[in-house]
């Protein structure tokens, strides 16, 4: 656990879930650099104080300690809401003293001071600015934040087109803050979120379907070449069988398997409520009518009892926000083994890369080559009867020797 030091305390964070091995810290220099300029600017901070994307709720905790008039956290990220809970008990704030809403929530409705952590996506800080807008008004204080790398001309141009004259500071630490003046008459154009494209024609059985995407789901404007060489290559035949579609995103491989096999269970598990949403409009869309699903946003398949789901389908993201790391895909593969049953299968689509076969032989005992092409692997792994995992499969580091796939 790391503290953080600011002019009104002293902090302990932690990322949830909490990881002694885990090296990266709850906050960057970007959220210490928002921070310091309102204790310096001494920034009135009575009003409503909404604070958006805040990654492990460092922003939100230590502003609790502020005790602003009204303090509200909107995040996209089941495990950053998560690690602002505890975050703030840890500090001592009672349970309901930060207004924690989602991105799918309703956003108040005024706005006096706005603190904006700049997302990966551009598109979700796209759809939440104009979401936010007419909360704002003149006397608005309008502070983003972000790492140098993260803060882009196109960054800008959001703010300026939708709140206002935007302006940047100097770089402090490879951090940098946005200023912006909101225009209470400024002209903006609607919301494009959400988004809707056809699915191409090498999408298997969902081929020229049109699907929704909220803002900030994985490649919402188009179909990623991941999940099209997964969606040739599923398991078919699965009769009743209840299948986890985990990493959801836009639910278009659930949906596969919804339509292929119609007396399948489906469940769709996200950590993103944007996710979610998509996944369960696709579902209700093209999905026979009458036809029932399960949708979680949540920690993987933590919800799910053990022992209780036949097939999981994975196709997991290598990235932490700007880290690239395999952590997030080994702990949804132990997720994976602890929800499936003996015999239950993982199916898992990744770059060839990335050594998945390594961790999933180590975690199950055996992984099989489903299907390969120059930049992708599909792999099949089976949860056998008793055994125990890989202490080093399921939370350390892969290990990086070659093994053959088969």
């Amino acid at each position: 656990m790391n503290r953080l030091t600011t002019s009104w305390g002293e902090f302990p964070l932690t990322r949830f879930p909490e990881d002694p091995r885990d090296s990266l810290r709850a906050w960057d220099a970007s959220d210490e650099y928002l921070l310091r300029h309102l204790a310096e600017t001494d920034t009135d901070l009575s009003g409503e104080v909404a604070v958006v994307g805040d990654r492990w709720g460092a922003l939100t905790t230590a502003l609790a300690a502020r005790r602003p008039g009204a303090l509200t956290q909107i995040s996209d990220s089941y495990l950053g809401r998560r690690a602002t809970e505890e975050n703030l008990a840890r500090s001592g704030n009672p349970p309901g003293a930060v207004a924690l809403l989602t991105t799918q929530d309703p956003p108040p409705e005024r706005v006096d001071v706005l603190l904006v952590r700049v997302p990966k996506s551009l598109a979700l800080l796209e759809d939440q600015l104009h979401r936010l807008a007419p909360a704002l008004h003149e006397g608005t204080v309008i502070v983003g934040t972000g790492m140098v790398k993260d803060i882009h001309t196109s960054t800008l141009r959001l703010f300026e087109k939708i709140l206002g004259p935007t302006r940047t500071s100097l770089a402090a630490k490879k951090a940098r803050l946005i200023f912006c003046t909101p225009d209470p008459g400024l002209k903006r154009a609607a919301n494009p979120w959400p988004y809707r494209y056809e699915l191409p024609a090498d999408a298997a059985i969902v081929a020229g379907r049109a699907v929704t995407n909220q803002a900030g789901v994985f490649c919402a404007d188009r179909l990623d070449i991941g999940t099209r060489f997964f969606l040739q290559h599923l398991p078919k035949g699965l009769g009743r069988a209840r299948v986890a579609d985990l990493g959801c995103g836009n639910g278009v491989v659930g949906l596969a398997v919804a339509l292929t096999d119609p007396e399948a269970e489906l469940v769709f598990a996200d950590e993103s409520y944007q996710a979610v949403a998509s996944a369960e409009e696709n579902f209700r869309t093209h999905a026979e009518p009458g036809r029932t699903a399960q949708f979680v946003v949540g920690d993987g398949l933590a919800d799910l009892a053990p022992g209780s789901v036949d097939v999981v389908l994975n196709n997991p993201p290598f990235h932490s926000h700007q880290a690239t790391t395999d952590r997030t895909a080994r702990r949804m593969f132990a997720d994976a083994r602890r929800a499936l049953r003996p015999g239950g299968e993982l199916w898992v689509v990744g770059n060839r890369h990335l050594g998945y076969h390594v961790t999933l032989r180590r975690l199950f005992g055996s992984c099989e080559l489903i299907a390969s092409d120059p930049k992708f692997v599909v792999l099949r792994a089976v949860k056998r009867a008793g055994g125990r995992p890989s202490r080093t499969a399921a939370g350390g580091a892969a290990a990086s020797a070659p093994e053959r796939h088969a």
